[in-house]
């Protein structure tokens, strides 16, 4: 099966999807910051693919959808899963703990760059002048927040490679995602990946971390929660229907939003500082994703009359 045809605009379900995982991913940055200086890094992200798997079948179950793997399908999914899950987890949990979390996130979400390239030569999806503008002025964007802070950047080149490699890896498991996907919907798919992409965190969290001592404040105990909730069960349901109901060229470019919030929230939450680079970039990155997700205006004769 062959990736779908690029839709022609953005329907109002599909942008409310996009500002709730905008939101909620966003914010999620600061939240992670805060837990993980309680909870060692790989049992978070195991108890987050746990809750994942099971809350996202058990939905899909209730919601009346079959949640048995199609035949053939596993294979597929392995893979899918494998870039999906496993690497962005793995890369990014360990670059963040390398180099500071915010410009960990905004190198992290240099994604739409590999996930449009990979796209446009794999899939021959079509890049339009609006996309290709929005792709730039959204990097932009990344790029006046990276800023002033390529000296640490630079000084942490391990953690800078390891959000690179997850950029990467996120943007050919959404590729991969278009390409001869399994008949079966959003939610169990979802909630597929997580079980076959979560094992190998789970092996190694048995090997790195097998016996962690978790005594949670209140702030490290929301942050367990809201991850396995919110981010595990909503957010990666809502990326993976994004991507089922978009071009890659198109869902990708409207993460560059979320670094944007993570910044922000950053200040609200962590009294992180917020200067012209912050207003710069989020002025670029509306700007980028209005010329992606606003429908082109039509041009051309009038149509005829009778």
């Amino acid at each position: 099966m062959s990736a779908p045809a690029a839709f022609r605009s953005v329907t109002a379900g599909q942008l409310s999807i996009l500002a709730l995982l905008t939101l909620i991913w966003g914010i999620n940055w600061p939240i992670i910051k805060l837990t993980v200086v309680e909870v060692p890094v790989l049992t978070f992200r195991s108890l987050c693919v746990i809750a994942g798997a099971v809350g996202c079948l058990a939905l899909a179950r209730m919601a009346g959808h079959a949640i048995s793997l199609p035949t053939g399908s596993a294979w597929w999914i392995a893979r899918v899963s494998f870039f999906n899950v496993t690497c962005w987890n793995i890369f990014a949990v360990y670059g963040v703990t390398l180099m500071p979390s915010g410009r960990a996130s905004i190198l992290a979400f240099t994604m739409p760059l590999w996930a449009t390239a990979i796209s446009t030569v794999w899939l021959k999806e079509e890049l339009t002048r609006r996309r290709i503008a929005g792709l730039i002025l959204g990097l932009c964007g990344i790029g006046v927040l990276i800023g002033g802070d390529l000296r640490v950047i630079s000084e942490a080149p391990i953690g800078a490679a390891l959000m690179l490699g997850a950029a990467v890896t996120w943007g050919l498991g959404t590729a991969m995602l278009k390409v001869d996907r399994p008949v079966m919907s959003t939610m169990a798919l979802t909630g597929w990946q997580f079980v076959f992409g979560g094992i190998p965190i789970l092996l190694l969290t048995l090997v790195i971390d097998p016996m962690p001592k978790l005594d949670l404040g209140g702030a490290a105990a929301f942050g367990v929660v809201y991850n396995m909730l919110a981010c595990f069960i909503f957010c990666y349901w809502a990326w993976f229907k994004l991507v089922d109901t978009l071009p890659v060229s198109m869902s990708s470019v409207s993460t560059l939003m979320i670094p944007v919030v993570g910044t922000i929230s950053g200040a609200l939450i962590l009294s992180e500082p917020v200067g012209w680079q912050e207003v710069a970039a989020l002025l670029l990155v509306v700007t980028a994703l209005a010329s992606v997700l606003l429908p082109a205006r039509q041009t051309g004769p009038a149509p005829a009359t009778r």
